[in-house]
């Protein structure tokens, strides 16, 4: 990483209490994705992430003065991508934050008492009002206030007692109800009795202390990648948008995590299911079926190389294992034949997608496909 680059981020590390929003699925660190825009494109180029996650790729671009686009389907990630472009002001998230508690004292007891029995074990009663409010009231596609909000609320939503909302838990993915209510009444752990309101202020003037980002020429849009590159090529032929110099991104991997099921508590929040369920939803599980993962990467993929420059510079992270690897080759191959394919293995890291879930030993890594003009 050049001088230049880690004074940039060291800056964007001051306000960057919003660049890491969210214990989402890690597609790449911060400081990977600052190095590859800085690397594989230059100040006023247009980037595009049709896999965006929590939009690592976006806010780098944007923070370096280049455009950038990104597609992101799970709305835990869409969030958190969203809100750490351009959050709300302070003033008017501390207000909805005691305006949702001010409304969340008229939920009744048999409301709580109506979810499945794990709610109970894992917040408290005033907790999970407070919850039941902000669920019901906040709209969060349509407000960037209640965005900010409700991100917020997602990261605060469990993790370490004490430190987050709920009883003992992962943060970086919930675990099913069953296991959890026997690990907590085999280890005799309560809710711990918080104060929402007091505590997602705490959180909200933390996040805030440092600075407020206003990175307005980055999008993240949600929704299935394989029709939004669709819109964006028409907005792109209309010249609306310029044509992109960098597509750097990261594909789900095959068979490694369903995010829907491991996010289930999040996505509660947002309006889903209040036990966790494998979605049938296109392109929303765990990508175990090889023709589907085929069709997924050659869909978007193909898709992507009709906005590109031609001489645009295509930078992917995947998996290492045989089937992610070879079928990722393969359509680049196909898709781009007239550039040149660089190849970067990557050890495992605990910031990485592959660290995450499964067994390591089991796993070869993951690598980085660059193809040039």
């Amino acid at each position: 990483m050049s001088e230049s680059t880690k004074e940039l981020l060291s800056i964007r590390t001051a306000v960057g209490r919003w660049s890491g929003l969210g214990p989402y699925y890690a597609m790449f660190p911060r400081e990977f994705a600052f190095e590859v825009v800085e690397t594989y494109s230059n100040p006023g180029d247009t980037i595009l992430d049709p896999f965006a996650g929590r939009a690592s790729s976006i806010y780098a671009a944007v923070a370096m003065q280049r455009q950038a686009y990104g597609f992101e389907i799970n709305p835990v990630g869409w969030l958190y991508g969203f809100v750490k472009l351009q959050p709300a002001s302070e003033r008017n998230v501390l207000e909805r934050i005691k305006n949702l508690g001010t409304i969340s004292s008229s939920i009744q007891q048999q409301e709580l008492d109506s979810l499945p029995e794990f709610f109970q074990f894992c917040y408290s009663s005033d907790v999970l009002r407070y919850l039941i409010t902000a669920r019901r009231e906040l709209r969060w596609k349509d407000s960037r206030v209640d965005a900010t909000v409700m991100a917020i609320i997602l990261v605060c939503l469990h993790g370490k007692r004490e430190n987050s909302l709920s009883n003992q838990m992962r943060q970086s993915k919930a675990m099913s109800p069953e296991y959890s209510i026997r690990w907590w009444q085999k280890n005799q752990l309560t809710p711990p009795e918080i104060d929402p309101v007091e505590f997602l202020i705490e959180r909200t003037q933390w996040r805030y202390a440092k600075g407020l980002p206003n990175l307005s020429h980055g999008k993240v849009y949600l929704g299935d990648s394989t029709s939004l590159i669709n819109r964006l090529a028409g907005r792109v032929n209309r010249r609306e948008v310029k044509r992109f110099s960098l597509l750097f991104t990261s594909p789900p991997y095959f068979a490694v995590t369903n995010y829907h099921y491991d996010q289930w508590l999040r996505l509660w929040m947002l309006g889903s299911s209040n036990r966790p369920t494998w979605t049938g939803e296109k392109w929303r599980g765990k990508f175990e079926s090889k023709i589907g993962y085929h069709d997924l990467l050659k869909t978007v993929f193909l898709g992507c190389s009709k906005v590109l420059k031609k001489n645009a510079i295509v930078y992917v992270r995947t998996d290492a294992r045989s089937f992610t690897k070879e079928t990722t080759f393969q359509i680049l191959k196909d898709i781009f034949p007239k550039k040149r394919m660089e190849i970067i293995p990557r050890p495992l890291s605990k910031d990485t997608q592959t660290a995450l879930y499964g067994d390591k030993s089991k796993k070869p890594g993951e690598i980085d496909i660059i193809l040039h003009s």
